[in-house]
């Protein structure tokens, strides 16, 4: 069943720091503080719409959820809890940092209704969390995320790709972290250059180079996979479009079918890898019925790089194939001679 959110953003409030890339009134489109009053009149008209409650959470997000002001904090929970409690929604979601976790304010969470707890990560890399003004170590975020499982919340962990002084070396390592800890659910955002960041001001003055869209989409594509095979699900990659990021937006690898992208790269690996072991010719490349447009790819991209390397190919469905999986035969010797 796929998941929802209904969105609450509480825009930088809690955040000790200023990260390098970060500008919350671009992301959310919004930086007037959310009153309980709101909460209660957004999730009143989101029980009207008939969401899901097996499938949809209440979602705190945008700032660092457990570092604002206590009583602010509760007074959003009070709130909320009530439509959890009678069943409009399956629980509450926050997004916080990793340094602003610990004993008493998870025994706080629990209390009030809250299910799921995600740690803006971004890297376990010390030298890129210093340079991009995080605040918190690599050792904060093994310890507040095996705290949060061990008190039985569903972990979620959030990790960036090009920030200042990483390499996709680094953030290759950084998935490799993040499996090791074992979370339910993982978001994979390209760092997106915007304006009034000490980014975009480096940017500017030439001192840094976002990653471009191709190396972005490759790179991604790999953490996916990866991700994939640990049986990690992966439920954002890319920024959401919306809000004022269109606006705000100065460089870097933003794209509003970014997920697509990556997953069309995944395919179009996987077909190469099998491709380059055979001669120049016609061939049928099977997959999943569900995958045929990831194949392809976006414009028929995968399609039109296959033919350049010497592959006329024709996509085709398969039922018993699973997802990045694919068969290749000669169209001679395939169904469809």
């Amino acid at each position: 069943m796929k998941h929802a959110n209904i969105s609450l953003f509480v825009p930088h409030m809690g955040c000790p720091h200023q990260c390098s890339f970060c500008n919350q009134k671009t992301i959310s489109g919004s930086v007037k503080e959310l009153t309980p009053e709101e909460v209660t009149e957004t999730l009143q008209v989101a029980c009207g719409a008939g969401n899901n409650p097996c499938s949809t959470e209440i979602a705190f997000f945008g700032g660092s959820f457990t570092a604002i002001d206590r009583a602010y904090m509760l007074s959003l929970l009070e709130v909320a809890k009530p439509f959890v409690d009678k069943g409009d929604f399956m629980g509450i979601r926050i997004s916080t940092r990793p340094d602003a976790i610990n004993e008493e304010v998870l025994s706080l969470l629990k209390d009030f209704g809250v299910t799921a707890i995600e740690l803006g990560a971004q890297s376990t890399d010390e030298e890129v969390l210093r340079l991009n003004n995080r605040g918190h170590s690599r050792e904060d975020i093994i310890n507040a995320s095996q705290l949060i499982k061990k008190y039985g919340f569903s972990l979620g962990l959030q990790m960036m790709t090009g920030l200042l002084g990483d390499t996709d070396e680094k953030s290759l390592k950084t998935c490799e972290d993040i499996i090791s800890l074992r979370p339910d659910t993982v978001r994979i955002y390209p760092t997106i250059t915007l304006e009034g960041t000490r980014l975009g001001e480096l940017y500017l003055k030439g001192e840094y180079s976002p990653q471009s869209l191709e190396s972005a989409v490759s790179l991604c594509a790999k953490l996916l996979k990866r991700f994939y095979e640990e049986e990690i699900t992966v439920i954002r990659l890319g920024l959401h479009s919306g809000g004022n990021v269109e606006e705000g937006y100065l460089a870097g690898p933003y794209h509003q079918a970014f997920g697509e992208l990556c997953e069309g790269q995944i395919y179009l690996d996987i077909a190469k890898s099998i491709l380059e072991e055979h001669p120049d010719g016609d061939y049928v490349i099977y997959v999943n019925p569900s995958e045929i447009s990831k194949m392809t790819g976006q414009k028929k991209k995968n399609k039109n790089t296959l033919l350049s390397l010497g592959y006329n190919v024709t996509i085709k469905s398969k039922s018993k194939l699973n997802k990045y999986e694919i068969e290749v035969k000669p169209l001679e010797a395939s169904d469809e001679r």
